[in-house]
């Protein structure tokens, strides 16, 4: 009979530097976890990312405190014991495209309307680009959203393009 397992997720935040992965992942296996997914980026000159590791239940204590001791090297950390709840399967996954002149409130103002109609967000990445035709900056978002089935998606759609228009982006479902 296998031992059982628990799945830690782990965030954390550090000035960029080469090795900050590896001295992740080295601590990761050396307590005999399995990194399983993570998402990682350099953003506003830290390195940053959410990871999530499997081990034996019986070695994730140690693990987390491994890890969590990587503030000594400068490693802002935070790990947790997933209680992983099921999404509801009865659901309508979409993707939102987002293109439009850099202004305060664009996520806000987007994910309010998201929330008033119980869509979750499943995946968000946002950028600042320089536009193609001018030196202004352009904000770009892409996201995955998941909607219950007894939510109209038309309905989602409009309202989104109605504060498109006042936003002045452009709104792509697919």
């Amino acid at each position: 009979m296998a031992a059982p397992v628990v799945t830690l997720v782990t965030t954390f935040m550090a000035d960029d530097k080469p090795g900050l992965v590896s001295l992740l992942s080295k601590t990761i296996s050396a307590h005999e976890g399995n990194w399983l997914d993570s998402s990682l980026s350099r953003l506003g000159g830290k390195f940053t990312g959410i990871v999530v590791i499997q081990v034996a239940a019986e070695k994730a204590q140690t693990l987390s405190e491994a890890l969590t001791a990587l503030r000594s090297k400068g490693i802002a950390l935070m790990c947790e014991t997933s209680s992983a709840v099921d999404l509801d399967t009865d659901h309508t996954e979409i993707v939102l495209d987002l293109v439009g002149h850099d202004k305060t409130g664009i996520v806000r103002d987007i994910s309010s309307v998201l929330a008033q109609h119980n869509a979750n967000v499943i995946e968000l990445s946002s950028e600042l680009v320089p536009g193609s035709m001018s030196s202004e900056l352009l904000f770009k978002a892409k996201g995955r959203v998941t909607v219950p089935a007894q939510v109209d998606v038309d309905q989602l759609q409009d309202a989104l393009e109605a504060i498109a228009s006042d936003l002045l982006v452009d709104i792509s479902f697919a």
